[in-house]
């Protein structure tokens, strides 16, 4: 059975653990960096499989991968899971660039907010840099709502893939942190449209109806 190491609450994991009910892979989760000393990140166990010391970290078979994104490539292609991960080098590109996006754009847009006003972090309370964060990240919305209003459906196409994972995580959080939020129609619809997959509802909405 696959192991996926890593605390639930953890975006990153959620990734996973929402994918494997989508291909409905039997799991187990062990919640590494979760607070309990007996499964702290830098625990030698821990730090073999992932020098990093981050999570997520899966087993596959004695095979042991870390970085999220890679995972779901990994388990898509592993699965043969076309439909999310198509073998078409231009369509599989189309859907890496916007998980990319994600990674390297829209994730460090949203960090200062996020650890200001969620985790209430110390060297985060500068209300200058949170506008500026706040701004930044509303940009890189915009830009998706834009990209939602091409396809009317998901972020790559008209059909779910692997890019709508991460994406879809991102979505969610943008809602739940208390900032004020631009009118995105688009941006709204397809967080509804996400919240009819069991997956989402579960991992990607922690649970939330």
């Amino acid at each position: 059975m696959l192991r996926i190491l890593g605390k639930p609450s953890s975006i990153n994991v959620r990734k996973v653990l929402w994918l494997c009910r989508e291909l409905e892979i039997p799991f187990v989760n062990e919640a590494w960096g979760d607070g309990d000393a007996s499964r702290r990140l830098d625990d030698p166990v821990f730090a073999s499989l992932n020098p990093n010391l981050m999570v997520p970290v899966i087993e596959d078979d004695g095979f042991v991968l870390w970085e999220s994104n890679s995972i779901l490539r990994y388990l898509a292609t592993s699965r043969g899971h076309t439909d999310l991960y198509p073998v078409s080098p231009r369509e599989r590109a189309r859907i890496d660039q916007w998980i990319d996006w994600q990674s390297s754009d829209l994730n460090p847009a949203w960090k200062y907010p996020f650890l200001s006003l969620v985790r209430g972090s110390p060297g985060y309370d500068d209300p200058q840099a949170l506008a500026t964060g706040v701004a930044r990240w509303s940009e890189f919305m915009r830009v998706l709502d834009k990209q939602l209003e091409t396809t009317q459906a998901f972020v790559s196409g008209n059909a779910f893939t692997l890019a709508d994972i991460p994406i879809g995580l991102s979505v969610h959080r943008w809602f739940s942190v208390p900032i004020e939020h631009p009118p995105l129609e688009r941006v709204c619809a397809y967080y509804e449209r996400l919240s009819t997959r069991e997956g989402f509802r579960l991992y990607g909405r922690n649970g939330t109806p």
